[in-house]
């Protein structure tokens, strides 16, 4: 075209930009930009539109915001079609209090959010399970008139039934259907997998009743969804029978389907139709995962058949599956029951070593090896470390573990009591003082300092200034931290009465 003396025009680069950007070629269409502007052609929206979306589609939002402002600085104002791109690249991204500050700026520059600015935003908050960020702007949606469809009704039933709400699932189904939409397979689906998790396998089979009706061909993942309400609720034949329908209505089932029905037959101790069906699925051609595995050697260990738990965790690390801390907390249990504590120390060394870190059971499980091998001080280590280190397990476990620690020595449990002040867990520091007093143990004032200092940080003055009456009551002096940060934070919430009263106990 250079060559024929003819000059392109904005038109003809702005194809060049697309073809470009759609091949992935992001640099290349840059330069072209650079090449408009060196041949006096100066890019318009469209131009900056096509480059600001192939930046965020291949996640490079710092880019993408550079265009943006690149495209204010050449005196272009952003229209509707850049904002809906900033806002999906953002939502793609997990960005959503971004999402949510592009949207908003969106209204400020005057421009109207359409369907596809709604439906983005909603379908943002959904994935990243913010159900009521996402009812919050379909309400605003409806409110501004913009008719939610199919897209909208469909990522919020998909959102409320991953979060266990399948009332406010139902009740959107219905909204749906009042407005003359139709269900797709995906929502179908969504409804599908929230009631079998729940347990309501018969409401699944009216909405799998209700699919075939609109004449919806179920999926592999509908299948799955089905199968896994089968399997929770023991009809295994049945689950088995799905199996083989998929296989005859020509749909391939996945590694999900196969690990689904395997689990199911470990948890039930079925290890022979577990295996037989592990077989099965090599045979098709469909390698075992994770899961798959982890549910075999949870079973063989359950057994004691802790030679051939050892061969498939070998056969697992092999094919590169990452055992994750079920599969070594099986492991280190059945070792526990065997007595044999050294090899679940061992693994568990191996598993920190691996990056899989102890969950609470793990650590339960090891304590409890070490304490039947009575080998108590480092099942109180263990307890030590579990309670600095990990997530803060159920109550009915931490009784438990505590009761591990019945010969503990007060510093130490005093040093696990900071631990807890200090990442501001006041509940559980509050049950360790708990344990301290059912144990009758003679506490001192540095107990009720920590538990005043810990209360004042995480704002719970009342409770602080709770301790500090039973301290006083129990003839300990309250020291100069503690009083200065209760003072401190009586005088915050307007408490003047209590503060001085305070004071005048240190006086």
């Amino acid at each position: 075209m250079l060559s024929d003396g003819v000059a392109p025009n904005v038109y003809t680069y702005n194809i060049l930009v697309r073809a470009l950007c759609g091949r992935g070629h992001r640099k290349e269409a840059l330069s072209i930009l650079r090449d408009m502007r060196g041949a006096g052609c100066g890019p318009n929206v469209v131009t900056y539109n096509t480059l600001v979306a192939a930046f965020f589609r291949a996640g490079e939002v710092d880019g993408a915001e550079r265009l943006v402002g690149m495209m204010r600085e050449g005196g272009l104002k952003p229209n509707l079609v850049t904002f809906n791109s900033m806002v999906n690249g953002m939502c793609k991204a997990g960005k959503m209090e971004d999402a949510r500050k592009v949207f908003d700026e969106m209204v400020r520059e005057g421009l109207a959010p359409d369907g596809v600015s709604y439906n983005t935003l909603v379908g943002g908050y959904c994935k990243a399970g913010c159900s009521h960020e996402a009812l919050s702007v379909f309400a605003e949606m409806t409110q501004k008139g913009i008719m939610p469809d199919v897209v909208t009704f469909t990522s919020l039933i998909h959102v409320m039934c991953k979060a266990g709400n399948l009332e406010r699932a139902v009740t959107l189904v219905r909204q749906m259907r009042e407005r003359g939409l139709q269900m797709n397979e995906v929502t179908f689906t969504a409804l599908i997998d929230g009631f079998c998790k729940k347990g309501f396998l018969d409401d699944a089979l009216l909405a799998v009743r209700g699919m075939k009706q609109c004449r919806i061909k179920p999926s592999v993942v509908c299948y799955n969804a089905l199968i896994n309400g089968y399997c929770m609720v023991g009809r295994m034949d049945e689950a088995r029978e799905l199996l083989h329908e998929m296989e005859a209505k020509g749909l391939k089932p996945d590694v999900v389907t196969y690990s689904t029905i395997i689990s199911a037959y470990c948890k039930n101790c079925d290890t022979h139709s577990a295996f037989e069906l592990n077989q099965q699925m090599l045979e098709k051609g469909v390698l075992p995962d994770a899961i798959t595995y982890s549910s075999l050697i949870r079973v063989l260990c359950g057994e004691k058949r802790l030679s051939d738990a050892h061969v498939l965790f070998k056969n697992m690390i092999k094919l590169g599956l990452q055992p994750d801390e079920f599969t070594y907390t099986s492991l280190i249990d059945g070792h526990c029951k065997e007595g044999n504590v050294e090899s679940a120390l061992s693994l568990h060394d191996k598993m920190v070593k691996a990056g899989v870190l102890p969950d609470v059971v793990t650590y339960s499980v090891l304590i409890n090896g070490l304490s039947k091998s009575a080998r108590a001080m480092e099942a109180q280590q263990l307890l030590f470390k579990l309670y600095h280190e990990d997530p803060i397990p159920a109550n009915t476990k931490y009784d438990a573990l505590m009761h591990c620690c019945r010969k503990a020595e007060l510093k130490s449990v005093l040093a696990l009591l900071k631990g807890f002040c200090m990442k501001g867990l006041m509940n559980e520091a509050d049950k360790v003082y708990q344990s301290m007093l059912d144990r009758n143990w003679n506490l001192d004032g540095s107990v009720y300092s920590v538990l005043i200092h810990g209360h004042c940080r995480a704002g719970n003055v009342m409770k602080a200034l709770s301790f500090h009456k039973q301290m006083l009551q129990g003839g300990f002096a309250p020291n100069s931290t503690s009083t200065i940060s209760l003072i401190r934070g009586l005088f915050e919430n307007g408490m003047v009465v209590e503060a001085d009263q305070v004071m005048w106990t240190q006086s």
